[in-house]
């Protein structure tokens, strides 16, 4: 059983709108440390950034309106905790406490990915899905029932019939729709709107890619602070999730379809 939303669902505009920030990190500092968590909802965005990186506000504008439409922005940007800058001085530490999970994906979740992903290709507008067993429900907006009924005879879709959806008549908030994003790896750390140094981000990632590799379950903690983990030093962790980010085109690209 899983459920999969596309990348224009709003939960997950407020992944891309934090991943587009942080590309702009990478792109403004070598390594910058930086947290970013949105709200947007019925016109406005509300964005609140913790950085060490002089980010242009000029440029986060644009980001919000390109990815989120035209809304309000409101905007803010902190400085880092010192203390979590103290951390990370010398060296990639874990940049927080966590437990971390990694499982191969199954038959089942690909096919309901590559369902979304094939109707998103037709229709780019807010879409939710979920697959459990052979129940197929569809619910994409913007998108005539008729239409979708061809494509997939047998499935429920659009149960309230026609609709619109979009931030106009809904709210979305980053790391809202990890079970989407990370299928059976879930766990509490959001995956999206941070650097690499942090373990949400990099533990997570490489957890999720030793699995597909190994094809066995993976489990693994850390504490803050910590420079190993899974035998492996912290510094190799950020380097795998950050390779991998970078293969699939950055941050932004990322938090469009996540892991899975």
């Amino acid at each position: 059983m899983i459920e999969k939303v596309n990348p224009s669902h709003v939960d997950k505009i407020a992944d891309r709108i934090a991943g587009a920030i942080v590309d702009l990190a990478y792109q403004t500092k070598e390594d910058p440390k930086i947290a970013v968590e949105v709200l947007i909802g019925h016109g406005t965005c509300h964005v609140i950034i913790e950085t060490d990186t002089q980010l242009d506000r000029v440029k986060i504008a644009r980001i919000i309106t390109r990815i989120g439409g035209r809304v309000f922005t409101d905007i803010a940007i902190y400085p880092q905790d010192k203390h979590l800058a103290d951390n990370q001085s010398e060296g990639f530490r874990c940049g927080d406490n966590g437990v971390f999970k990694g499982v191969p994906v199954t038959d089942e979740q690909r096919k309901l990915s590559q369902i979304a992903r094939d109707i998103y290709k037709k229709y780019p507008y807010d879409g939710k899905y979920i697959l459990d067993g052979d129940r197929l429900v569809i619910c994409q907006s913007n998108a005539k029932t008729e239409d979708l009924q061809e494509l997939y005879p047998d499935a429920i879709i659009n149960p309230l019939g026609y609709w619109i959806g979009g931030s106009d008549v809904d709210t979305g908030a980053t790391n809202r729709k990890l079970g989407s994003d990370m299928a059976d790896s879930v766990t509490g750390g959001g995956l999206f709107g941070k650097d690499c140094s942090k373990a949400d981000v990099s533990v997570n990632i490489y957890a999720f890619l030793k699995a597909q590799k190994t094809g066995k379950p993976v489990e693994l903690s850390c504490a803050i602070g910590d420079d190993t983990v899974d035998g492996k030093p912290y510094s190799e962790i950020v380097a795998i999730a950050k390779k991998y980010i970078d293969s699939v085109g950055g941050f932004e690209k990322f938090a469009e379809w996540g892991l899975v």
